[in-house]
């Protein structure tokens, strides 16, 4: 098998040396020995490493994608964590389209004040509520 040092897998790759260095500590990647001072890596570390580049371009998390490898490096992808993914990116698509629709409606809102506008009052009363944009952590609930 081809092996490529590590100046080669970042340039292949484009993922910088330190980053290799990070995903071998967390175990995503495996050097396959030394060649002087310069780790050396299978070819098929350039898979690993597009694997975890989709993952992570898809919003897992590295102990998430960690789980997307069997223990002898090969892909094992559970469907049910790809398909909980999905439902959590078309609920974000839904929040961030009402935060889209409601920012244009603002923006173009023929009301002389925006306090006076219905549709803003609305929106105002879903973002407090949470059903839009979400609640960061540390942030209470508003008494009713």
């Amino acid at each position: 098998m081809t092996k490529l040092d590590i100046a080669e897998v970042v340039q292949r790759s484009g993922v910088p040396a330190s980053t290799l260095r990070f995903y071998e500590e967390k175990g995503l990647i495996a050097s396959s020995g030394r060649l002087g001072l310069r780790r050396q890596f299978d070819a098929g570390v350039l898979d690993r490493l597009a694997l975890i580049a989709l993952g992570r371009a898809a919003g897992f998390s590295l102990d998430e994608v960690a789980l997307m490898f069997a223990p002898q490096g090969q892909p094992r992808i559970d469907r049910q964590m790809l398909s909980a993914k999905a439902d959590e990116l078309d609920k974000t698509i839904r929040q961030l389209s009402a935060m889209r629709d409601g920012l244009r409606h603002a923006a173009a809102c023929p009301a002389p004040s925006h306090m006076e506008c219905p549709t803003f009052r609305r929106i105002m009363r879903a973002a407090a509520s949470g059903a839009i944009g979400g609640r960061r952590k540390g942030d209470r609930k508003p008494p009713r």
